[in-house]
């Protein structure tokens, strides 16, 4: 596979890709990287979102996918149902290994401007992917790549290797008070 990446040394310092993290126990890491989209989208760059640990066409996202054009592009990486932590099932370790396996693809390459992993820090506490492959993926995007991984209880060794780590913590939630998901504000 040839990559059509420029050379770290010929980037100017603004263009050079990042690794930045959204993590904590709080809501909103995906809200945020999809922020994050939208303002890249605005200036034309090529957003490629990879969904682990889901596969619902119900999350609005995918629906603005198709309103986005060309430059946005939202896959999932899972299956419809809940991934049991202590036990995944081998389809839900496939589907991640699978998803990391695109990811590589789509962090090497170079076409995409901003590559967000939602939930892959999430794949990664469930035992469903490697940190060491994680951390490898890192290392091997394109210079210019940006790359945004969102998901709960990010290791430090993963901490460390990112540029930007922001922790979302959670002070009050209605999910306490028993208010169920959202349609157009949770997915």
């Amino acid at each position: 596979m040839t990559s059509n990446a420029q050379p770290l040394s010929s980037l100017p310092a603004n263009r050079r890709g990042r690794v930045q993290l959204y993590t904590g126990d709080g809501k909103g890491k995906t809200t945020a990287a999809l922020g994050l989209a939208f303002r890249a989208a605005g200036h034309g760059w090529r957003v490629h979102i990879l969904h682990f640990m889901k596969q619902d066409s119900s999350y609005g996202e995918i629906h603005s996918a198709g309103r986005m054009g060309n430059n946005w592009q939202v896959e999932q990486c899972g299956r419809p149902n809940f991934v049991n932590r202590q036990h995944p099932a081998p389809e839900d370790i496939a589907c991640a290994q699978q998803g990391l396996q695109r990811a590589f693809t789509l962090a090497r390459e170079g076409q995409i401007d901003l590559l967000i992993l939602d939930e892959l820090i999430n794949a990664l506490d469930f035992g469903l992917v490697s940190l060491e492959a994680v951390l490898e993926l890192l290392a091997c995007r394109a210079p210019a790549t940006e790359l945004v991984l969102t998901g709960r209880n990010a290791p430090a060794p993963l901490i460390a290797a990112a540029d930007l780590v922001t922790e979302m913590r959670c002070i009050k939630h209605y999910y306490n008070a028993g208010l169920e998901a959202r349609l157009g504000i949770e997915y």
